[in-house]
């Protein structure tokens, strides 16, 4: 049975009508620190809203899994979510492995949520993710989501492209 859809004229304010045709696959992780779930479903649900297939990991994902992921999949993107405090701690940890390998050094990696547990460090951890090789970081208590959501909007759909010029399917 198919799943009723709304007409895009009666879409509720704020979402977006899905696009066409599949943006390609984000991976979506914890940290290996980070034991929390709803915040991964959020995060697959918004992804997949905005017309993204999705891997979801799911919490305490040891770092040598995800890159093993990574490699496996090619994603378009890997998003990294964390809400213990322990991000930037891990994240510093996993983009070092994950720029590493010359197979993943041009995937766009972002993270998000609650980043430290010191207060008012926020500036400062976010420019060092950001040189550690993060491309996005939505620090925890700054709008993220629409930070985030603003983000996936100027993402290019590079291999979507490549691949119609090529003549194979996506």
């Amino acid at each position: 049975m198919a799943e009723p859809t709304l007409p895009v004229d009666r879409l509720p304010a704020g979402v977006a009508a899905p696009p066409d045709r599949p943006r390609g696959t984000v991976i979506v992780s914890s940290v290996a620190s980070d034991s929390h779930t709803w915040n991964l479903v959020f995060l697959q649900l918004l992804i997949e809203e905005c017309g993204y297939d999705v891997v979801n990991l799911g919490p305490c994902v040891p770092d040598d899994l995800l890159v093993a992921a990574c490699l496996d999949r090619d994603p378009e993107m890997v998003v990294i979510s964390s809400v213990n405090g322990h991000g930037y701690q891990d994240g510093m940890r996993v983009i070092e492995l994950l720029r590493d390998r010359t197979e993943l050094a041009e995937t766009p990696v972002v993270i998000g949520g609650k980043l430290g547990t010191d207060g008012p460090e926020g500036v400062s951890r976010v420019l060092e993710l950001t040189r550690a090789g993060f491309d996005a970081v939505f620090e925890d208590g700054q709008d993220p989501v629409a930070g985030f959501r603003s983000f996936l909007d100027t993402r290019p759909q590079a291999r979507l492209d490549r691949a119609d010029t090529l003549g194979i399917s996506a």
